[in-house]
């Protein structure tokens, strides 16, 4: 496997093909608190009574439409072709490096495609001076937050209503040396 940018429209193509949709029985539900000046906000992870399939937050067209504003585009290619790819946004007065998506075809998962699309981000992020890397995912995507936490990434904020969906997006960064 390598990692590569992505080239031209058919890498485009292909990755809106690949399966962006996964499966959990745990969730993050947000609670809040404000009172006299002190605000709380936490996440409690909870056991759904069964598995749910959840699709990825976005599809088709509006997937497509947010790639016309990335500033870098990487895609895991193997024999097989494209089976993942990390996208992103530069915010070069904060230093910081804003994934917008992470994704691995769902046959292609657990083999450290994931990891390698993190790492070469990072890679490309100090070689430009960026301080920072920063990505989002849903509250449903537990396995999102366990690839963070293992990836060594910390919590470091989240953002109500984020998704089309509504949901709550969680976001976990690492200072890159």
């Amino acid at each position: 496997m390598r990692i590569r940018p992505a080239t031209g429209q058919r890498d485009l193509d292909l990755c809106c093909k690949l399966d962006h949709s996964f499966e959990t029985d745990q969730v993050y539900q947000m609670d809040s608190w404000d009172h006299s000046g002190t605000i709380q906000v936490t996440f409690r992870r909870i056991r759904l009574p069964r598995e749910v399939e959840v699709s990825y937050p976005l599809q088709g067209d509006a997937l497509r439409a947010s790639w016309q504003y990335l500033d870098g585009f990487l895609v895991a290619v193997d024999q097989s072709g494209i089976n993942g790819y990390f996208s992103f946004r530069t915010e070069p007065e904060h230093s910081l490096v804003s994934g917008c998506d992470l994704v691995v075809d769902r046959s292609s998962r657990r083999q450290g495609i994931g990891s390698a699309l993190l790492w070469a981000a990072e890679q490309w992020s100090r070689e430009r001076g960026f301080r920072r890397l920063v990505i989002g995912g849903q509250t449903k995507n537990d396995p999102f937050v366990q690839f963070c936490r293992a990836c060594g990434l910390s919590f470091c904020g989240y953002n109500d209503h984020y998704w089309p969906s509504q949901d709550i997006a969680l976001f976990f960064g690492k200072t890159l040396r």
